[in-house]
C-alpha cells in the first residue's frame, strides 16, 4: 500500500507551539483546541481499527482462540490463531491470558463479520504491562515519518528489524510500509524522533500473494445472476484456508469455530447456530462446482 505525504506545512502549523509533543496514533484525530487555534481542519487516516480493553474471556477452539475483551459498556471479540503477533509494550513476544488489558490493532480495510459482539481478527495485540514501553502503529513514509509527521525513527544499530514471520529484515525495508515500533523515548521535535529497540513490518508478501490469486480466479471464473456476481466457492475457501465439505445439496465450510452451511437455491445460510441471508442463493453453474455471491466471500470468509 503506498500513501502520498499530504499536507506537512499544515501539520507543522497544527503542532508549532506545543511544548511536549505527544507521539499519537494515526487514527487519533486533532484535539479541538488544535483545530480552532490553527483554522485548520485535517481528516485522519483511518488505517487501523484499534480495540481496546480487558481480556475477561477466553473460549479455545481447535485452530483459533476467542478472547471477549471489555471496555465499559464495549464488549468485543479478538480471533487469535498461532500466527497472530501478540507481543507486550516492550516488544517481548508473549501469549494472551485473562486479565490482559491490550490494544489490538486490525488494517481498516479488512472485510468485518456482520456479528454482535463485533468480531476482530487483529494483525497485531500488544499487552499493557508496568514496564516502560512505547508501541506505535502505523504507516512510515520514505523517510521513515508516520502519516501525520509526528513521530520519525532513526533507526540505530541494536534495532532489531524483522518481519511478521520473525525472519530478519534491513532497514530500507521498513519505508513506505505498516510497523509496529517499539521503543522507549522521542524527543520533544517536531516530528518527535526516537531510535526504536525493535521494529516489525505488517506487509506481509505471502498475504498479497493469496488475494492476488483470489482475484484471479474471481476475473477467470465468475458468472453475472440477476446483477450479482457469482464465484466458485472451493476454489476460494480453500485458498483461504477453509476446510470445504459436500453435502450434496451444497456445502459445510469451516475454519476452527466458525461454520458456514450454504445450501443450493436458498437465500439463507447457516453461519454456527444463527442465520444469515445472501444477495442470491448458492448455484450449481458448472458440475460439480458451487457458486456463491462474491459478498459472501468478501463479508465472511476473509
Amino acid at each position: 500500500m503506498n500513501m502520498k505525504k499530504f499536507a506537512p506545512a499544515a501539520m507543522t502549523a497544527l503542532l508549532f507551539g506545543s511544548v511536549v509533543v505527544p507521539v499519537a496514533s494515526a487514527n487519533e484525530k486533532p484535539t479541538e483546541t488544535e483545530q480552532q487555534s490553527s483554522q485548520i481542519q485535517i481528516d485522519p487516516v483511518h488505517i487501523f481499527n484499534n480495540t481496546h480493553g480487558t481480556v475477561e474471556k477466553v473460549d479455545a477452539g481447535e485452530n483459533i482462540t476467542y478472547f471477549t475483551v471489555k471496555d465499559g459498556d464495549q464488549t468485543n471479540i479478538l480471533e487469535i490463531t498461532k500466527d497472530t503477533l501478540v507481543f507486550d509494550n516492550t516488544g517481548k513476544k508473549v501469549e494472551l491470558k485473562e486479565g490482559d488489558k491490550v490494544v489490538a490493532y486490525t488494517f481498516a480495510n479488512k472485510p468485518q463479520k456482520l456479528i454482535y459482539p463485533p468480531q476482530f481478527d487483529p494483525d497485531v495485540v500488544i499487552v499493557e504491562t508496568e514496564e516502560v514501553g512505547f508501541v506505535e502503529v502505523d504507516y512510515f513514509f520514505e523517510n521513515l515519518t508516520n502519516t501525520y509527521d509526528v513521530l520519525k525513527l532513526n533507526i540505530g544499530e541494536n534495532t532489531e528489524l524483522l518481519n511478521e514471520k520473525g525472519e530478519k529484515v534491513a532497514a530500507k525495508d521498513l519505508a513506505e510500509k505498516h510497523l509496529v515500533v517499539f521503543y522507549t523515548a522521542s524527543t520533544r521535535s517536531i516530528p518527535a524522533q526516537t531510535t526504536p529497540s525493535k521494529v516489525i513490518v505488517l506487509d506481509n508478501e505471502s498475504e498479497n500473494t493469496v488475494e492476488e490469486e483470489i482475484a484471479a480466479i474471481i476475473a477467470k471464473d465468475s458468472y453475472e445472476v440477476d446483477g450479482t456476481k457469482m464465484v466458485p466457492l472451493r476454489l476460494i475457501a480453500e485458498k483461504l484456508g477453509y476446510t470445504v465439505e459436500s453435502t450434496g445439496k451444497g456445502a459445510i465450510v469451516s475454519k476452527g469455530n466458525v461454520s458456514y452451511t450454504l445450501t443450493r437455491g436458498e437465500k439463507m445460510f447457516g453461519f454456527n447456530k444463527a442465520l444469515r441471508p445472501l444477495n442470491a442463493a448458492p448455484a450449481l453453474l458448472e458440475a460439480n462446482k458451487t457458486y456463491v455471491p462474491v459478498e459472501f466471500v468478501e463479508e465472511y470468509l476473509k
